[in-house]
């Protein structure tokens, strides 16, 4: 039999994820709370690697089961959402891709939470890709201005992976000011030790 495509874990012949592979993604615990930020997983081995191959080998169609890793996290911490956004990523970033991972998530959070997605988020000119840059240079970065028509309801905003949690609380300050009354931060994994730099996870 020939394969036209290989998971994007382990690289193994045959679907976008394996079964191996997704086993050991809904086999991880949830990593504990930090900064408000609800995330489903540690940003470390096979979720990492699903990650990885997520953003940087084009496999979208792994953005199903990572939502539903964060979907069943989100159920487990009791909060109620009326809509689902997301953290954009910059134009560059979008353009090399073809495509924003965190938009790619968000949109299967919602259609599995039965909620609307819409895009209520968009990048300042002056905020720069955050790959590589240290924790100092991430706290002070990411800027973002919100939709004028912004729900007044009970808002989710998504991202794949955090690392200090500022561009999720810059994201979360955007749409509160813009009128959401209550905003909800969630990320598939975050990295291990946030205290240090994370190399190509923005």
């Amino acid at each position: 039999m020939i394969f036209s495509s290989c998971c994007a874990g382990c690289g193994a012949p045959g679907p976008t994820l394996c079964h191996p592979c997704r086993f050991a993604l809904v086999a991880r615990p949830d990593r504990p709370d930090d900064d408000g930020v609800l995330v489903a997983a540690p940003f470390t081995g096979r979720v990492r690697d699903v990650l990885l191959g997520f953003k940087y080998r084009n496999r979208r169609p792994v953005a199903r089961h990572l939502a539903g890793l964060l979907v069943n996290r989100v159920a487990r911490s009791g909060v109620t959402v009326d809509v689902v956004t997301w953290a954009p990523t910059s134009v560059a970033r979008r353009r090399e891709r073809g495509f924003d991972q965190a938009e790619l998530v968000a949109r299967h959070v919602a259609r599995q939470l039965g909620v609307p997605c819409r895009r209520l988020l968009e990048r300042a000119s002056s905020a720069a890709p955050q790959t590589g840059l240290s924790r100092q240079l991430r706290l002070a970065a990411p800027a973002f201005r919100a939709h004028p028509r912004t729900p007044r309801g009970r808002v989710l905003v998504v991202d794949d992976v955090v690392t200090t949690g500022s561009t999720l609380r810059a994201a979360a300050d955007a749409l509160r000011i813009a009128g959401a009354a209550e905003v909800t931060c969630a990320a598939v994994a975050a990295t291990p030790d946030r205290r240090q730099p994370e190399q190509r996870v923005a």
